[in-house]
């Protein structure tokens, strides 16, 4: 994933240092939760799984320049839930990073600016769980209204930074919105698809309830809160 090159320059680029630096921050105490109720190990385990996924995700998965950045496949909400929060925002900002200095170079100027778009949703995105999940209900049980609900929050997020982090540098001008307006259509296809691959993922996952006590994978895939 890349936000286009020099949509945002000079002193305004201070900002997203700001804003990924208050990212990193609330990963780092989601993490030492995870570290205090799972172990270092857990954590660990985790964020190896997930930063190779990632990096699958930007760099293998089918990805498409479109307007202001580019439409990926980032399958967030199924990080999350297989997961947990740390991790996936452990593994979404270090795939950035390795995708950065191996693949695409010209991206890490913006690296600030697309952490910052990853990992909010991400965090909106575990607020939303708690609004619609109930407590007794493990995540291997969602309904498809759920998922959707979660993969909406997440990918509305996405666009929601990338449309402000354009707005922010290059202003209101007429070309400037239409192409947020056809990044965001492009989006909506990512809405539709990914809850399916949650739900397809979690219905894999209640074959494995024999290792729900794996930290490897998040408490809650299997067991209420």
């Amino acid at each position: 994933m890349h936000i286009e090159p020099g949509l945002v320059e000079g002193p305004k680029i201070i900002l997203s240092y700001v804003t990924a630096t208050g990212a990193g921050a609330y990963a780092m105490s989601l993490a030492w939760k995870l570290i205090r109720d799972r172990g270092p190990v857990a954590l660990l385990g985790r964020t190896v799984a997930t930063t190779a996924l990632v990096f699958v995700f930007f760099q293998v998965f089918p990805h498409y320049p479109v307007g202001i950045s580019e439409v990926h496949l980032i399958l967030g909400s199924t990080l999350f839930l297989i997961f947990g929060a740390a991790p996936a925002a452990f593994g979404l900002a270090f795939g950035l990073l390795i995708q950065g200095l191996f693949f695409a170079p010209f991206d890490l100027p913006q690296y600030g600016m697309n952490v910052t778009t990853l990992l909010v949703p991400l965090f909106a995105l575990q607020f939303a769980a708690h609004k619609v999940i109930a407590p007794n209900t493990p995540y291997v049980e969602l309904k498809y209204r759920q998922a959707l609900a979660l993969s909406t929050t997440y990918q509305a997020g996405i666009v929601s930074w990338v449309a402000f982090w354009a707005l922010y540098g290059q202003g209101f001008a007429l070309a400037n919105v239409l192409a947020i307006s056809t990044f965001g259509g492009a989006y909506l296809l990512v809405i539709l698809v990914e809850p399916l691959a949650d739900l397809g993922v979690l219905a894999c996952a209640k074959g494995l309830r024999r290792v729900q006590n794996n930290p490897m994978l998040e408490r809650r895939l299997f067991s209420p809160a």
